[in-house]
């Protein structure tokens, strides 16, 4: 897909449509979305990448169960998950959901919005997954605004088709087309100070911006990871946020992070906006999370969460390859306790997804324990 060039430039100000409620997990849980959902008369149009949360599923199944014309637009892969994503394609289509697959000619399609009524945007840095949602410090926003919604609907139906996209507005950032052009100017116009939460701020073009904004006298703070700038890795909590705070008023909420894949070669979708209460919240959220990260760790604790992650996926992924297939298993079971009138009627694809995810996060949960153990063994 050519990237387009933007027409107009977000230099000085940040548009200011109707925010209808700030997301920031994990403390606002997943209530907000549940209830967006359920209130749909009439469409959801739904982008997915990472998708586990059965709440948000089983929200998706009873819209359309009660007329609710329900499109879902799933990415083509993601690294591990392309099963999942296939199993989850078989279920919505199961219940009269509209089921496309995004093109596979970007490196990967990570965006996440949702489109509820043709009335409601919602622009997250999140997936719907129990992981980002419940244990990830990340935000989303919900938008009331006639020009960005129908931005994000010709986004979307032009996705659906795979034909070419053209942005419309500087105010809805979409990679790699306007994403990288709105950035930049968003950066350059800062006057004060930035916080920013990115997992990895490494584009040579942002970060040439963001140190000559910090030798002018701007304050930047990050929390993730940006070479040559004042940066803290969060503490005690996962991040998956793409965020950046303007001189306490504008603020960006999006998938992309400022690196160059990000804004150059995948589908990312990013909003930029001024809303009060947001940036407050945002504000407040940002300095505790600073204060927290700031504080001194011992290198033990700085690096256990990381191996800890990767010795609890291995052994996940280990235990469940060499899963026997589940129906098989309860079937004989039923047979031995019940006898062998007593049938059960099976989805075997499904019960061996459904049980293989329980177990991984089973099992990832239990290393994830005992590791920690060991480790507050050895500190005593």
């Amino acid at each position: 897909m050519p990237r387009a060039k933007a027409k107009t430039t977000i230099s000085k100000t940040a548009a200011r449509p109707g925010v209808v409620r700030l997301l920031v997990e994990p403390e606002d849980g997943i209530s907000a979305l549940i209830h967006g959902l359920d209130a749909a008369k009439r469409s959801i149009d739904i982008l997915i990448f990472r998708f586990d949360h059965r709440e948000v599923e089983q929200a998706l199944l009873r819209a359309a169960g009660r007329g609710v014309r329900v499109r879902a637009l799933i990415a083509y892969t993601n690294r591990g998950g392309e099963k999942n994503l296939r199993a989850l394609e078989m279920r919505l289509l199961g219940a009269g959901i509209i089921v496309a697959r995004t093109a596979d000619n970007l490196a990967r399609y990570h965006g996440k919005m949702i489109i509820v009524d043709e009335r409601k945007l919602y622009v997250l840095a999140f997936n719907f997954t129990y992981l980002d949602i419940e244990h990830s410090r990340s935000f989303g926003v919900i938008l009331e605004d006639r020009k960005l919604v129908r931005e994000a609907m010709k986004l979307f139906e032009s996705d659906v088709l795979r034909q070419p996209y053209v942005p419309g507005t500087p105010a809805l950032l979409i990679s790699p087309l306007n994403a990288r052009a709105e950035l930049a100017a968003f950066l350059e116009g800062t006057k004060k100070g930035l916080l920013i939460y990115d997992p990895n701020v490494s584009d040579s073009a942002m970060l040439r911006i963001l140190t000559e904004k910090s030798k002018a006298g701007v304050e930047i703070k990050v929390l993730g990871a940006a070479a040559k700038l004042t940066a803290h890795k969060l503490a005690q909590i996962r991040l998956h946020a793409r965020v950046i705070l303007r001189d306490g008023n504008d603020i960006f909420i999006g998938s992309q992070s400022l690196r160059t894949l990000e804004l150059d070669g995948r589908r990312e979708v990013g909003v930029i906006f001024r809303d009060r209460r947001s940036a407050n919240r945002i504000a407040k959220i940002f300095q505790q999370d600073w204060d927290l990260a700031a504080e001194p760790q011992a290198s033990e604790a700085d690096n256990e969460p990381v191996q800890t992650k990767k010795i609890a996926k291995k052994v996940a992924k280990a235990l469940t390859k060499e899963m026997p297939p589940v129906a098989e298993v309860l079937d004989l079971v039923v047979k031995e306790v019940a006898g062998d009138s007593m049938e059960v009627p099976l989805n075997a694809e499904q019960l061996q997804d459904t049980v293989t995810d329980a177990l991984k996060r089973a099992v990832k949960e239990a290393v994830r324990d005992a590791v920690h153990e060991g480790v507050e063994h050895k500190a005593q």
